[in-house]
């Protein structure tokens, strides 16, 4: 099972946006998924609720990360996706304990990059596999990525932090399809914020392949 938690102390870095556009891709009648809201706003769940999706699931407001994924994995979902309060908390802890894979949106921001560090130490600290998603930025000018963007991507490197190669733009079809309970490709397939939900998703499926490779390779198998 693969449980993609969504995490970072920065409060409207976009995390349940992020969530809820690749439970859009993830989440199909051969691949039925959960989303678990522990985010005190509830923007996951109002966007369920809208969507009203047979094959996808959501908990709200768990107190035991790793007794709902042993319930999920008995119930038969493959995918969970996690989005969490932004703090630091003992509940972010445990949900990160619990993570395949690690996921901190992040804009191109001095605060989201200062605020970014915490997510990671405890990534780290539980030796969970971890990316940063350059989120909401400004668009690209043909290839080239704006200053502040390419000033994020360094500050990250710098800092020894994995991160994603694109970049999710602040485009008006990431916010209003979540308004119809969909996501970017459902609500215009050929937009340019479709294409790049696609590409993260791409990439997300590449780095869990490895993972789950690497964890066959050292012999070690997941409660999850």
């Amino acid at each position: 099972m693969n449980v993609l938690v969504f995490a970072s102390r920065k409060g409207g870095s976009g995390k349940s946006t992020l969530a809820a556009h690749l439970a859009s891709y993830i989440a199909n009648p051969s691949r039925p998924t959960l989303l678990i809201d522990n985010d005190p706003q509830g923007s996951l769940s109002l966007w369920h609720k809208i969507r009203n999706q047979e094959y996808l699931g959501l908990k709200h407001n768990v107190r035991n990360i790793a007794e709902a994924l042993r319930e999920a994995k008995r119930e038969g979902y493959e995918w969970v996706l996690v989005d969490t309060p932004p703090n630091k908390s003992s509940i972010v802890a445990e949900a990160i304990k619990q993570a395949t894979l690690v996921i901190i949106p992040a804009r191109a921001s001095l605060f989201d990059i200062a605020a970014l560090q915490d997510t990671v130490a405890l990534a780290r600290e539980h030796r969970k596999p971890y990316a940063a998603v350059i989120n909401a930025a400004p668009a690209k000018h043909g290839d080239t990525e704006a200053h502040v963007v390419a000033d994020a991507r360094g500050a990250l490197n710098a800092l020894q932090v994995p991160v994603w190669a694109g970049q999710i733009t602040h485009r008006p079809e990431l916010t209003l399809s979540l308004a119809t309970g969909e996501g970017a490709r459902e609500y215009d397939a050929g937009s340019q914020g479709a294409d790049e939900i696609g590409r993260l998703w791409t990439a997300l499926e590449r780095s869990l392949n490895t993972i789950h490779n690497t964890y066959k390779k050292a012999g070690t198998s997941r409660a999850a």
